[in-house]
């Protein structure tokens, strides 16, 4: 009766189906059935054979392992595409972050570029913004902006170092004209080329970049709008007379001194003062300019761009009618001019610093100073320039051919001292990494 009613029993498990959470249990509980296996060996045999059905059920254990190792599968599957997806994204921003580096870098000169090719593919909009003088316009933006990023403590800094800023006044003023002569000398067609480019070495420094320039790579920005305030109004004096000296040779030249000093007061001391007076005036405002000062040296490299694609625009028909040779070479007789005045101002500074002993105390120790130095007292004001030979009535040749190879050397001096200025940004990030 007990062999019938095993039987039975063993059917009837065969027969039932369990759900998987009942599979789940008795595989969790396999350690407590081979206690009870262990204890049966002393019963008797129904109750053994009884037992054997429940034990012998434990074998869906492997497909329970085939179920989760799918289901794992199909996990590890999702994790793995998730974290290549991840992978690629955070890939993606770092592309993105070095891409916008590389323009935070390189602002300057890209957007000089920027202009030049804007102003070659369609000339009519800088045709009409210089029209409408919008060359003053961003003249005296960034000069304003100059004044609201202007520092008292700059100030007294820039007093200190005057024997920089004398330096550089004789350099613009009185050491780089002679240069003139030596251009004069070279033999070209047109000749007004070659004349323009020596009128160019005879001007003041530029009225915008040198600061723009001398305040992106951390020098004493005071000090180089000292030099350029200083120089460009006693440039209405000493030009006329290197044009007469060097150039004109008794052609007569002569300047509309009145209106240049008008023009220069108008467009570099007021917007200025202006500036400087809303910043000691308003705390907010000098805090806001503070925090933002890199937002602002991006809003004076953008109004200085426009000056350049304005001149390109005008120039353009001009540009396109001389031989390519020609200019080329005028183009390189200025990029020399300007490699040349970097290169004569940085030794003059070392020499200097030499004879006054060399200590870290010197003015021309700091670089701070000494940068502002040779930026502001390497380039050559292009508004300028283009004033003075519409003034000479012709005396010295057509003033569109003068100011034509004076546009680019306008525009590479700024690309160079861009990337000068891009050489020593990294070269103070490599030592200050050092430091630390």
């Amino acid at each position: 009766m007990a062999t019938v009613t095993t039987t039975h029993q063993i059917c009837a498990v065969r027969r039932f189906k369990p759900s998987f959470a009942a599979v789940k249990g008795v595989h969790l509980q396999r350690s407590h059935d081979r206690l009870s296996t262990s204890l049966l060996h002393g019963c008797s045999s129904s109750l053994l054979i009884s037992t054997v059905p429940s034990l012998s059920y434990i074998q869906p254990r492997p497909i329970r392992r085939r179920l989760s190792a799918t289901g794992e599968s199909g996990q590890g599957e999702g994790n793995s595409n998730n974290g290549s997806s991840e992978v690629s994204i955070q890939a993606g921003f770092s592309q993105l972050g070095k891409l916008v580096n590389f323009f935070e870098s390189n602002f300057l000169p890209l957007a000089l570029v920027g202009g030049i090719i804007f102003g070659l593919l369609n000339p009519t909009p800088g045709c009409l913004a210089h029209k409408y003088s919008f060359s003053k316009f961003s003249t005296f933006g960034i000069f304003f902006i100059s004044g609201l990023v202007l520092r008292t403590k700059e100030l007294s800094a820039a007093m200190e170092a005057w024997p920089a800023g004398v330096f550089g006044l004789s350099s613009i003023l009185l050491l780089t004209p002679l240069f003139s002569k030596l251009i004069m000398q070279v033999q070209l067609v047109p000749p007004e080329f070659v004349t323009g480019v020596a009128i160019f070495s005879c001007m003041p420094t530029t009225l915008s970049s040198g600061v723009t320039l001398t305040q992106l790579v951390g020098g004493n920005s005071a000090l180089a709008l000292a030099m350029t305030v200083v120089s460009n109004l006693l440039g209405i004096i000493i030009v006329p007379l290197s044009l007469s000296r060097y150039i004109g040779a008794g052609a007569g030249v002569s300047l509309p001194t009145k209106e240049l000093f008008k023009s220069l007061i108008s467009t570099l001391l007021v917007p200025l003062v202006l500036g400087k007076i809303l910043r000691e005036t308003s705390s907010g405002v000098a805090e806001f300019v503070d925090k933002n000062r890199k937002t602002f040296s991006v809003i004076s490299a953008l109004l200085l761009s426009l000056v350049p694609w304005m001149q390109v625009s005008r120039s353009r028909s001009l540009l396109l009618s001389v031989k390519a040779e020609a200019f080329a070479l005028a183009v390189f007789i200025g990029v020399v001019l300007h490699v040349t005045l970097l290169a004569a101002n940085a030794i003059a500074l070392r020499v200097l610093l030499a004879t006054s002993g060399g200590g870290k105390d010197s003015v021309f120790a700091k670089k701070e100073y000494t940068r502002a130095v040779i930026l502001v007292a390497s380039q050559k004001t292009l508004p300028v320039m283009v004033a003075v030979t519409e003034q000479l009535g012709g005396a010295l040749g057509e003033s569109g051919l003068l100011v034509l190879p004076c546009v680019a050397s306008h525009i590479n001096q700024i690309i160079i001292d861009s990337v000068l200025v891009n050489w020593w940004r990294k070269k103070d990030q490599v030592n200050e990494a050092k430091d630390l």
